[in-house]
């Protein structure tokens, strides 16, 4: 199928009279080994779905490792010493964000420093929580339950996906009163892989004096300085998303007076330190994510260089979303429509839209999901955004275009029966 849609395989793709898409060349170690040789993946399932859960590199896996086994040695002389670790990785974390160590505190993921900042507000009764309708769903719970504390309400912007800054930062900006004590943005969202005017809005939100928190949740690692120019009060990023860190690293940037309300959501001996220090000390917690997350760093930065598998992932993306679109298109009698509008897209991930009728809701998009594996061989992420489904593809350095080709041609035509069976049951 993919030689009738696009000619020679693996080197350019014709999806136009005019555009010639390339795909890039895959991204190889220093021995010559493909990189995907530097993680643990299952080599019968192609990983497509990077963005989720994200992906440990074997060196950081080892590193982890390394450090339990000597936690568990002599934990007596573990958990004193584990504050000063802690502020080293700290500084190293902070030093691949751009942002001050003294700035920063480490947190298991972007919803519990979302949750951190929710239980550290004062109280403001009949305030209300300015959201989107992009906003991700876990992230918009604690924003529901912190309004109904208040006594107030949230207001969701809709934000069409289509949207350039102008009409995004508009349709947030709408939304603002005097009752509005906080707002929650996302700088890259989940569901429909766009951006939003994050430095824009937070801007207005200063010149109101209303506090904002940027769930930058997909930013480390897609944005290489990702709070250049955004003036927030509070931003939070997991690293092991596109950083590859281990499971439970992420970052809590705070600037300005409300970050010294700032507490862990356990009390410990740390209670009585400034912020950040005292979420360094937080009893017997496994901590040893946030120490091995700086060799996670290392790999791709020593490796490849964080610019070049920026600049890679992009490409490969956006391959993948011709590839697939055109194969999801190929037999509709609609020809091939191009990519997905999205207002403000980002590097590294892109939309493709389901055949209609699949993944129409959240959970609908979730079962899809948890059925992929099974039957598609993939692992692949279903999204769905105001009553439509699409596939959001995400590529990592350690994707070949050969993924998505495979995808393209083994698994779309899948896809399109599930939605042939949906329709005529």
């Amino acid at each position: 199928m993919l030689e009738a849609l696009f000619g020679s395989r693996r080197m350019w793709s014709q999806v136009s009279e005019t555009e010639v898409v390339t795909a890039p060349g895959p991204l190889l170690l220093a021995d010559g080994r493909p990189a995907a040789k530097a993680w643990s993946l299952d080599p019968a399932l192609r990983h497509l779905n990077h963005g989720s859960f994200g992906a440990v590199p074997v060196v950081a896996q080892e590193r982890q490792n390394v450090l339990r086994a000597e936690m568990d040695r002599a934990p007596v002389v573990w958990f004193p010493e584990l504050p000063r670790r802690i502020a080293a990785a700290r500084t190293d974390i902070a030093a691949f964000l751009r942002v001050a160590p003294d700035d920063l505190a480490l947190v298991p993921n972007a919803s519990a420093g979302a949750s951190t900042v929710y239980a550290s507000l004062g109280h403001r009764p009949g305030g209300e929580i300015v959201v989107t309708d992009h906003g991700y769903g876990a992230v918009t719970m604690g924003a529901e339950r912190l309004a109904r504390r208040w006594g107030g309400r949230v207001r969701t912007a809709r934000v069409p996906l289509d949207a350039d800054e102008e009409q995004a930062y508009e349709a947030v900006a709408a939304e603002f009163g005097d009752a509005t004590g906080l707002v929650v943005l996302d700088h890259i969202t989940s569901a429909t892989a766009r951006r939003m005017p994050v430095a824009r809005i937070a801007a207005e939100a200063r010149r109101r004096g209303i506090p904002l928190l940027v769930d930058g949740a997909h930013a480390p690692g897609l944005i290489a300085a990702p709070l250049d120019g955004v003036d927030c009060d509070f931003w939070v990023g997991n690293l092991h998303k596109w950083g590859c860190a281990p499971r439970g690293t992420a970052a809590l940037v705070a600037r300005g007076p409300l970050r010294e309300r700032l507490y862990p959501l356990i009390d410990s001996w740390g209670a009585a330190d400034p912020f950040p220090d005292r979420f360094d000390q937080q009893g017997t917690l496994d901590s040893t994510s946030f120490l091995a997350t700086p060799t996670a760093l290392g790999l791709i930065g020593g490796t490849w260089g964080w610019d070049t598998a920026r600049t890679y992932m992009d490409e490969l993306a956006g391959y993948a979303e011709r590839v697939v679109g055109a194969a999801f298109a190929e037999g509709t009698g609609t020809g091939y429509a191009g990519p997905v509008d999205v207002g403000m897209p980002v590097p590294g991930m892109r939309l493709v839209r389901l055949p209609d009728g699949l993944a129409t809701t959240r959970i609908e998009a979730d079962a899809l999901r948890d059925r992929a594996p099974g039957e598609l061989g993939a692992e692949v992420a279903f999204t769905s955004f105001g009553g439509v489904g699409y596939l959001r593809l995400s590529a990592h350095v350690y994707n070949t275009p050969a993924d998505f080709e495979h995808f393209a041609e083994v698994c779309v035509p899948v896809v399109r029966e599930w939605a042939r069976a949906g329709r005529t049951r």
